[in-house]
C-alpha cells in the first residue's frame, strides 16, 4: 500500500524492514505448530536455507529489525542468526538483544542489522508477568535530527503488553525522530496501542497490513510506527518465506542528517 506525499526538503528515503523469523523454522499451517514442533528445539539444514532466502531480501534494506532470532543454542545449531543474516546479506553492522534463554535449547533475541553503525545501542528488558521480552534502542546521528530506531517483541497477554507499551512510551518521550517496529501481538486499534499514540507523537498506520498468519494473513500485529517528523511513503509486506509472520517493509522519509547516518 502507498500514499501520495509531497517530498520534504532536506530529507532522504530510508528502507526499513521488520521480521519475526521464528528462529528460522517453517510453519505453513496451524497444524504444523504440532506436527513440526521439533523445529522449535532441533537444528536443521533447512533453517539455513530459510535464512539465506531472507538474507537476499534483507540486502535491499538500510535498517532491519528482527524478532525471535536465536542468539546461539541447540535449535539454531549454536548459530547467532542475527550475525549470520547480516554477514550473508552483506550489511556490515549488527547487534542483538538476547532476552529469553531456556538452558542450551533456545536463546531468543531481538536483532538489529543496518547499513551504517548507529552512534549507540541500548537494550532494555520489558516488564511483564513472565519476563523474557525486551526493546532494543539504536541512535543514528546526533543532535535534533538524531534517528531513534526501536525493535520490540511484546507479550501475548493483554496486561503484560499494556505495561510494556507504557514503558516504551516513557522511554521514547523526548525523541523527535522515532521508528518503532516489531511484533506487537495486537492490532493498531487495540487499547494498548491507542494509549501509545496518545502519549507519544507516534501515529497509527493509515492502512495496516495483515501479517499473521503468513499463509493466510488476517491480523495486523506487526508494525512499523513513526513519529510526526517522519513520513511513510510506502508500506508493504514481503512474500511468505518460512516464518508464521510476513516481513513488513516500509520506505520512510527522514531528515537528511539522519538518512546519511543510517543509509
Amino acid at each position: 500500500m502507498s500514499a501520495d506525499i509531497t517530498t520534504a526538503p532536506g530529507s532522504g528515503v530510508l528502507r526499513v524492514l521488520s521480521c519475526n523469523i521464528l528462529a528460522g523454522a517453517s510453519v505453513k499451517r496451524y497444524r504444523e505448530y504440532v506436527t513440526r514442533s521439533w523445529g522449535a528445539v532441533l537444528p536443521g539444514k533447512y533453517k539455513l536455507g530459510n535464512l539465506d532466502s531472507l538474507a537476499r531480501s534483507i540486502a535491499e534494506f538500510d535498517v532491519v529489525g528482527l524478532q525471535e532470532a536465536d542468539a546461539g543454542s541447540i535449535r539454531s545449531g549454536f548459530l547467532n542468526q542475527t550475525r549470520y543474516l547480516a554477514e550473508t546479506s552483506g550489511l556490515p553492522y549488527w547487534s542483538h538483544q538476547p532476552n529469553r534463554r531456556l538452558s542450551n535449547v533456545s536463546h531468543t533475541a531481538n536483532g538489529l542489522i543496518s547499513r551504517n553503525a548507529p552512534r549507540e545501542v541500548l537494550d532494555y528488558p520489558l516488564p511483564g508477568r513472565l519476563g523474557g521480552r525486551g526493546v532494543l534502542l539504536a541512535h543514528y546521528g546526533e543532535g535534533h535530527d538524531t534517528l531513534t530506531v526501536a525493535v520490540a517483541h511484546l507479550s501475548l497477554g493483554t496486561q503484560s503488553r499494556a505495561r510494556q507499551i507504557d514503558f516504551m512510551a516513557e522511554l521514547l518521550q523526548g525523541h523527535s525522530n522515532v521508528v518503532l517496529m516489531g511484533d506487537f501481538n495486537c492490532p493498531p486499534d487495540s487499547p494498548e496501542l491507542r494509549n501509545l499514540f496518545a502519549r507519544t507523537t507516534l501515529a497509527p498506520p493509515m492502512n495496516p497490513a495483515p501479517t499473521f498468519p503468513s499463509w493466510r494473513p488476517q491480523r495486523a500485529i506487526d508494525h512499523i510506527l513513526v513519529t510526526a517528523g517522519i513520513t511513510v511513503e510506502r508500506m508493504w509486506t514481503l512474500p511468505a518465506a518460512f516464518s508464521d509472520h510476513l516481513p513488513l517493509a516500509a520506505e520512510i522519509r527522514v531528515p537528511v542528517a539522519a538518512w546519511r547516518a543510517a543509509a
